[in-house]
């Protein structure tokens, strides 16, 4: 049976912790950011652990 292959893309936007939590940039921080308040672009600037049932998805695609 041959090997899954890690889907790039995704590799790229998503990292998992040694514990196994999915952890992911937020959007909304490319444009549009004048009308966006200073704290507001701070809090999106965070990286947040993605949520379980797509985390399981994630993990499928990435091989792990």
């Amino acid at each position: 049976m041959p090997k899954q292959k890690t889907r790039k893309s995704i590799t790229k936007r998503f990292r998992i912790t040694k514990k196994g939590k999915v952890l992911r940039l937020q959007g909304f921080r490319r444009h549009l950011n004048v009308k966006k308040s200073a704290s507001r672009k701070r809090r999106l600037s965070r990286v947040v652990e993605t949520k379980n049932p797509w985390a399981k998805k994630i993990k499928k695609a990435l091989g792990k």
